[in-house]
């Protein structure tokens, strides 16, 4: 079965960063589309990054410039590193896996699998 593991949370002050990981197994999409969501308290899940199988990447307005996402292949584990973090990005960050097509938006309905969050705070 798939199996979405996330680490690398933590607290962090304003301005620094953080790293996280989520290790992937079990899935056998040849092509695919994984991506990192966050959700504060009281709000709504949202899209944060994404990357197609093909390497394409996409980013929520609210992050670009300051977060990266990537992957490596070889160890089936996705990244994102997050830099010049805010308070406001302070919440449960979760990968996600779906077919291709999934890239094409941020509506989280449309991947499969999921972890089962990290928590990312900063003061």
């Amino acid at each position: 079965h798939v199996q979405l593991v996330e680490s690398g949370g933590g607290s962090v002050q304003a301005g620094g960063s953080l790293r996280l990981s989520c290790a992937a197994s079990g899935y056998t999409y040849s092509s695919y589309c994984m991506g990192w969501f966050r959700q504060a308290p009281g709000k709504e899940r949202e899209g944060v990054a994404a990357i197609d199988s093909d390497g394409s990447t996409s980013y929520a307005d609210s992050v670009k410039g300051r977060f990266t996402i990537s992957k490596d292949n070889a160890k089936n584990t996705l990244y994102l590193q997050m830099n010049s973090l805010k308070p406001e990005d302070t919440a449960m960050y979760y990968c996600a896996i779906g077919w291709r097509w999934a890239c094409d938006s941020w509506s989280a309905s449309r991947y499969n699998y999921w972890g089962q969050g990290t928590q990312v705070t900063v003061s």
